[in-house]
């Protein structure tokens, strides 16, 4: 099996019992998370393009909104992503030299 880290934001749904108890009972790790920790998670950033891509279109059922997110997601090339996991030593870095403040990322 795979090692890993699960890291999430400290939304709500993420800090609920019922999540972290489900986190304990999958023995799954969660990164320990400020609660004014910058947003480090690309998943972010390839919202965001994903957000810019269907902006324009203007869906009137919810089957047009699926489509429309479903065939923007398809459009993020995996170079894209690449890019975005590769940057997470300079996001680091940025957010160390800023003491823990906002960086451009």
């Amino acid at each position: 099996m795979r090692n890993f880290i699960f890291q999430q934001d400290l939304a709500p749904a993420h800090a609920a019992k019922s999540t972290k108890d489900w986190f304990t009972k999958k023995q799954l790790e969660v990164l320990a998370w400020l609660a004014n920790s910058p947003d480090l998670n690309v998943i972010e950033n390839l919202w965001a393009i994903v957000k810019r891509k269907i902006r324009d279109r203007k869906p009137t059922t919810l089957d047009q909104l699926k489509q429309n997110i479903a065939t923007a997601w398809e459009a993020v090339s995996a170079e894209t992503c690449d890019k975005l996991v590769k940057s997470m030593p300079r996001r680091l870095q940025a957010v160390i030299q800023a003491k823990g403040a906002a960086t451009k990322y």
